[in-house]
């Protein structure tokens, strides 16, 4: 790999209300604002990969927008599904057309994906591989949207962490809508 060719970052940018739910107790992510003035358009135009646990695939990662729904979230899946997926599973292996299957060997195979040339890397999610992905050190930039809402049940953000992460603020942004956008990196000092 030449020397100005940094490799590519993998980014968790997540929606989370206050209380630190990335979903509410049945599933429901109905507080979440898809606020125009946020620029998720352009962090979509940032990265050309997604990464995802299988039940969250399951449920999000081949989605389709319906009639009813606006222009904009057309758009939006437009370009989420123009990038390339891969989701992580214990069970379900393959390549399909949609998406490559990532049975084990994590660490190895995302160091590689790392290194391979384009754009950087969305893990979307679930849970379970958010948990994996910082226990194995691999999550270089935390994008978190903050939410106006209190749910008090729910889906945690953050659970069974293995060890203390430092990381440093690198940019904060507040919108109309309420939502604060923190965006902090790994400190890997």
């Amino acid at each position: 790999m030449s020397n100005n060719v940094r490799p590519r970052k993998i980014i968790l940018d997540l929606a989370v209300t206050l209380d630190g739910f990335i979903e509410g107790k049945n599933g429901e992510i109905d507080w979440c604002i898809m606020d125009p003035e946020m620029g998720f358009n352009d962090f979509l135009h940032q990265i050309d990969t997604i990464l995802y646990g299988r039940k969250c695939y399951d449920l999000w990662g081949q989605f389709t927008p319906g009639i009813e729904d606006s222009d904009t979230d057309k758009e939006i899946w437009k370009l989420v599904h123009s990038k390339e997926k891969y989701v992580f599973s214990r069970t379900q292996k393959g390549t399909g057309n949609k998406a490559i299957y990532i049975n084990d060997e994590i660490l190895e195979e995302v160091i590689k994906l790392k290194n391979k040339p384009g754009k950087d890397i969305w893990l979307y999610g679930g849970a379970s591989l958010i948990t994996t992905f910082i226990n194995l050190g691999l999550v270089d930039e935390f994008r978190l949207s903050v939410h106006p809402v209190i749910l008090g049940e729910g889906k945690p953000l953050f659970i069974d962490i293995k060890q203390r992460l430092n990381l440093k603020l690198v940019n904060t942004r507040t919108f109309s809508s309420g939502v604060v956008q923190l965006i902090y990196h790994l400190n890997r000092n």
